[in-house]
């Protein structure tokens, strides 16, 4: 996914901001149905637009039901509109074979577009990816930063109180942003955790390239000591490809396996006994016992 273009100043406004209530719309606009070759999306988009099998369901919907929610654009100055809120509805109806689909055109400064765009997603779309979220929240924190909008503290409580995320949540997510392509899509795709790439986020991006190639070359996923441990080499200045690759082909720990012998059994065993002897012991009867009911 190309990685969004912060332009302008992105505050915030709620689902009803943006489009008023139902049925109401602000003096001279109106809902029109616009072809779907003169709706281009934003140039700034922290969010995907897919062809998984959600796609393929609203397809299906707007197929049987129409488009139930119009989408909002704003004109351009080099012809068409630009569709800020329903590029997935878009999307739908080119599967539907739906020529054209209803939309608000209104009259936005790139700042007021920004909002739509961010908050109509952030308002509707359940599942986010990590990618996805973390651009939102940076761009929301830089917009809100440049416009002043801090409330009674920091402008990041205004996004604790309006997203329901703790305030170290949201600046974990935006360090996200500072991970290049190939690790960032890997969050995404779950080939690598959270946690890890939080710390990994902090080396450069020739670093974090190299990080990627020894991932690819041993077919690991960094754990959460490992980037930890690279995060302070690279914090104390000894950060070099050799000690990457280092540490990267470690050959990992495997896990404890969980021993499951009931405490109602150990007095069956001396009081010296194990929980692994007690097992041992176990699975020894166990396995002469079957023997015997072979036989």
């Amino acid at each position: 996914m190309p990685r969004p273009q912060i332009v302008g100043n992105l505050a915030l406004a709620g689902f009803d901001d943006i489009f008023g209530s139902p049925g109401v719309q602000p003096d001279g606009e109106r809902v029109v149905e616009i072809p779907l070759c003169e709706l281009y999306p934003p140039e700034f988009h922290p969010f995907q637009v897919n062809d998984d099998e959600a796609m393929t369901r609203l397809a299906e919907s707007v197929k049987r039901y129409g488009v139930r929610e119009p989408g909002l654009a704003r004109t351009r100055e080099s012809g068409g509109y630009e569709l800020l809120c329903g590029n997935r509805r878009k999307r739908a109806c080119e599967l539907a074979n739906i020529p054209a689909m209803p939309v608000i055109v209104r009259e936005l400064d790139d700042d007021s577009a920004a909002i739509c765009m961010v908050d109509s997603n952030l308002e509707q779309r359940e599942m986010l990816l990590f990618s996805e979220k973390a651009w939102a929240y940076r761009v929301k924190l830089e917009a809100m930063n440049h416009k002043g909008i801090k409330g009674d503290g920091l402008s990041v409580d205004v996004l604790v109180e309006q997203t329901g995320e703790s305030k170290n949540q949201i600046f974990r997510l935006v360090r996200l942003t500072e991970l290049v392509l190939e690790l960032l899509d890997k969050v995404d795709a779950k080939k690598l955790a959270f946690n890890p790439a939080v710390e990994l986020s902090y080396l450069s991006p020739k670093e974090q390239a190299l990080v990627a190639d020894a991932m690819a070359k041993y077919d690991v996923k960094p754990s959460l000591s490992q980037a930890v441990r690279l995060k302070k080499m690279k914090q104390g200045g000894t950060l070099t490809p050799t000690e990457i690759d280092k540490v990267l082909s470690e050959e990992k720990k495997p896990p404890k396996e969980a021993l499951t012998v009931t405490p109602r059994y150990h007095k069956y065993f001396p009081s010296g006994f194990t929980p692994k002897q007690m097992e041992t012991v176990i699975i020894r009867l166990l396995t002469k016992w079957k023997e015997r009911a072979a036989g």
